[in-house]
């Protein structure tokens, strides 16, 4: 299972972050078109509804079919690069600051590395330093995402150096505060479900071993991840719209555009123009990316591990079984 299990012979923080970065890596390249998907949602500020005739996006499959249209099947990969070095980034600091906090806890506390608890503050805490190692790239994963035709940055060096230039070195951070006061409770949740959940299934099929192991590794991962995005949602779409702050121009063919002095404001803006069901658009194409992504995050990320331990030797196979 993942986190440090004092029974077993485990991995090393190298191998946790290469596994890591293995996982988001896969995940990243099946999970591209939901993303885009729940990035424009989130932008935009018409209802997102067939009877409102200026909204530009109604539903996922009137996306789909108009960016296809508009944009060709290229779009739902846009931002790919810089998406790439976030989840690979993100997998690697992620993993080997959870693995390592998980073993500090059980060396220098009396708490069980294995407890739920334990996995909700490590998980949190352990999402926050990856956040805060690219954020940079989220943000420019965020604009590649948002952008329409012509495009506004052809490539990922032109989008840095504009952004420099024109907005200073604090635009690659926009939107951290949101994400940061997000992210704790939205990792954090997913390690304490994804804990709970594989409990629960050894306690339902203890006799499991390592049949559908695997299977059961996504199945939980899913769950974990779509409870965490419900609860924690309202704040991701609050640190999408600060990311493109200063970016109005190239959202003008997607509709109206808004300027936003800060996090409070924004979620004041949103309240007052869009009303409660403003905070949760794009929850359809996000809960189905969060159960794709969180579910093959640990999926690929325990098989990784596992694959690991076995080339280190039969003493260590058991380490990852999930």
């Amino acid at each position: 299972m993942v986190g440090y299990d004092p029974e077993a012979k485990g991995i090393s923080s190298v191998e946790a972050a290469a596994a890591g970065s293995a996982s988001g890596f896969v995940t990243r390249v099946l999970i591209s078109p939901l993303d885009v998907l729940k990035i424009r949602f989130q932008l935009q500020i018409e209802q997102l509804s067939s009877r409102n005739p200026t909204a530009k996006y109604h539903s996922i499959l009137q996306a789909v079919q108009r960016i296809l249209r508009e944009e060709g099947l290229g779009a739902f990969w846009k931002g790919h690069v810089p998406a790439q070095f976030l989840y690979v980034g993100y997998g690697a600091v992620q993993f080997m600051t959870f693995e390592s906090l998980t073993e500090l806890v059980h060396n220098v506390t009396s708490y069980s590395a294995r407890g739920s608890f334990v996995h909700l503050v490590c998980g949190g805490l352990a999402a926050c330093t990856a956040t805060a190692a690219v954020q940079p790239v989220d943000t420019l994963r965020t604009r590649f995402a948002a952008q329409g035709e012509p495009k506004i940055y052809p490539n990922l060096r032109q989008a840095v150096v504009t952004m420099y230039q024109t907005e200073g070195p604090r635009a690659f951070y926009r939107g951290l505060t949101p994400t940061l006061i997000a992210i704790f409770p939205y990792a954090g949740l997913q390690f304490f479900f994804y804990n709970i959940l594989q409990q629960f299934s050894e306690w339902v099929v203890p006799a499991g071993g390592k049949k559908g192991g695997n299977i059961k590794n996504l199945v939980c991962g899913s769950c974990a991840g779509v409870i965490s995005k419900t609860l924690t949602y309202p704040l991701d779409v609050v640190k999408k719209r600060l990311q493109v702050g200063g970016f109005e121009h190239a959202r003008a063919a997607f509709g109206q555009v808004r300027t936003y002095r800060g996090f409070l404001d924004c979620m004041r803006q949103i309240m007052r123009e869009e009303g409660p069901g403003g905070f949760f658009k794009g929850l359809s194409p996000s809960l189905l990316k969060a159960a794709f992504s969180t579910g093959l995050i640990f999926f690929w990320y325990e098989l990784f591990c596992s694959l690991l331990c076995a080339l280190k030797g039969p003493d260590s196979a058991g380490r990852k079984e999930g």
